[in-house]
């Protein structure tokens, strides 16, 4: 794990901190750690979405309006 540490004063629900210290205790865990975890895969599925846009990038695009039109004429509408 990175050594270098910043700190932050994070704002949490009364109930989602009680939850959270809970689930630390349950894991032998620190919040802190915790929440460094879920922030980590916070960024990689947003990290995912725009892998996967770029991937998709150069397909084409179809206009609204004509799936409706397409789908009226084949029955499917």
């Amino acid at each position: 794990m990175d050594t270098k540490f910043k700190r932050s004063t994070v704002y949490l629900d009364s109930k989602l901190h009680r939850a959270l210290k809970i689930k630390a205790a349950e894991l032998d865990r620190t919040i802190s750690d915790l929440i460094n975890e879920a922030v980590r895969q916070i960024l990689a599925e947003d990290y995912e979405d725009l892998k996967a846009f770029e991937d998709r990038r150069k397909e084409p695009s179809l206009d609204f309006e004509t799936v409706l039109k397409e789908l009226k004429s084949s029955g499917k509408l």
